[in-house]
């Protein structure tokens, strides 16, 4: 057994010139964050350059505002829940404030949020008249004992915890009437008049090395019979495991339902993380007892960028395999904010504290 005793310096010298770990990880400390506006049908002769700069502005905003969390060394819960509630009282986006409306002409609203830490998560489904739905889903993650709550009983949990209520003229903006109308009159679906997901979400790791995921969103316009999405389904629209990656979807809810996409991206990284040590290993040189000169420890190891992605990519082929569009904001473990759409556009921005700070609209950026 005397080959798996080596010097740890020379293990970790092979390991090194082997995988190199990202900046955000490699740095005590750090900390990444990534947050979207809804994806779709996004295209620049479609967007006036007063429409494409007020979204950016607004993007803006929020990515400040989690970041600025995590750089004073807030929690990634902190700072997931900072980045959202600023999109949700925008009504550029579909949640809160000029939310879609249901086929009634109501505004029913969803969210969710979880903790990678300690995986203990809360959601909430077609709750009218709460102004920020994910402060009311992290509630029902600290102060219930349950997962997720809906309709009245969720409503009468806010009024309980003594969240802020608003009218619903405050959330009803002239352009979802509007939608709403068409839709009606031409008898057209709800991706007619949808052409971008407006959901908002936002995934965070923190100094501590803790992930969360938030999702919050309108639904689809003309929505009916009480209709809920991925957005409030832990693992679907929303997923955070410390062991993988944080997780916050936009789309047709319906296909991300289908294929539980926001798990499905934590597993595939867990599986691929454990592939390629695997693989790893197998690179290392025997002894004369055919035992190998060191073990690749996963304390030493971290999953590549371009790993990462080529399986959130897989995922998001499986959904548009089935029929249905979006997109995806990761954080792994490893401190990468990574994104994977299969539209032409999602409104995105990501921020590190290495220095990364962006926004961005179209596929092509």
């Amino acid at each position: 057994m005397r080959g798996f005793f080596i010097p740890a310096i020379r293990a970790l010298t092979a390991l090194s010139v082997l995988f190199a770990l990202p900046a955000a990880a490699q740095e005590e400390g750090g900390w990444s964050i990534a947050i979207h506006g809804g994806a779709g049908t996004i295209a620049r002769e479609n967007m006036t350059a007063e429409q494409d700069a007020a979204y950016r502005a607004a993007l803006q905003r929020a990515l400040d505002a989690g970041a600025t969390v995590l750089r004073e060394g807030g929690s990634a819960m902190d700072a997931i829940q900072a980045a959202i509630e600023p999109m949700e009282d925008d009504p550029l986006f579909n949640a809160g404030r000029g939310a879609v409306l249901t086929w009634d002409g109501d505004i029913e609203l969803d969210a969710s949020i979880m903790d990678g830490r300690t995986r203990d998560a809360g959601a909430v489904a077609g709750v009218t008249g709460i102004r920020h739905p994910i402060e009311l889903a992290r509630k029902v993650m600290t102060d219930s004992p349950h997962v997720m709550l809906a309709g009245d009983g969720a409503e009468a949990f806010a009024a309980e915890q003594g969240l802020e209520l608003m009218p619903p003229e405050w959330f009803e903006t002239e352009r979802r009437r509007d939608s709403l109308e068409r839709m009606k009159a031409q008898r057209l679906s709800a991706l007619d008049v949808d052409v971008k997901f407006g959901t908002v979400g936002a995934v965070a790791l923190d100094r501590d090395g803790n992930m969360a995921a938030g999702t919050s969103t309108g639904g689809m316009t003309g929505k009916r019979w009480g209709r809920i999405g991925d957005a409030p389904i832990i693992g679907a629209g929303t997923y955070a495991d410390n062991r993988a990656c944080a997780v916050s979807a936009t789309g047709w809810g319906e296909f991300f339902i289908r294929v539980g996409v926001a798990h499905e991206i934590c597993t595939r990284l867990r599986y691929r993380y454990r592939a390629e040590i695997e693989a790893a290993q197998a690179t290392v040189p025997l002894d004369e007892e055919g035992m190998p000169t060191y073990i690749v420890h996963a304390s030493e190891f971290g999953l590549e960028a371009t790993h990462a992605q080529e399986e959130i990519d897989a995922v998001i082929a499986e959904v548009g395999a089935l029929g249905g569009d979006g997109g995806v904001i990761v954080v792994t473990s490893e401190g990468y904010p990574l994104f994977s759409m299969n539209t032409s556009g999602m409104y995105r921005g990501r921020a590190t504290s290495d220095g990364v700070n962006e926004v961005a609209i179209y596929a092509d950026e």
